[in-house]
């Protein structure tokens, strides 16, 4: 049996769903929000949107939509709740 296959083994790949990628990400995520700067990058990124690199952040909107499953339900009604 090889590295791949046994799940005892030492190797850094832990297959699918990594959890140590999936902590490091909450992680930081957390520490971003108790930041205070969540107000402050989302303004930056409204500006931005407003600026030159406007074209290129609509071409990289799409090329996630394109992976996308669609909308959250969750995003559709706080647009109407506004």
């Amino acid at each position: 049996m090889d590295k791949k296959q046994n799940p005892m083994s030492n190797s850094p790949n832990e297959g699918e769903g990594n959890k140590t990628a999936a902590r490091q990400y909450n992680e930081a995520q957390q520490r971003f929000a108790q930041s205070g700067k969540v107000e402050e990058k989302a303004r930056e990124a409204e500006k931005a949107l407003d600026g030159p690199e406007k074209e290129v952040l609509q071409q990289a909107e799409a090329v996630g939509k394109r992976h996308s499953a669609g909308e959250d339900p969750a995003v559709e009604n706080q647009k109407y709740q506004k």
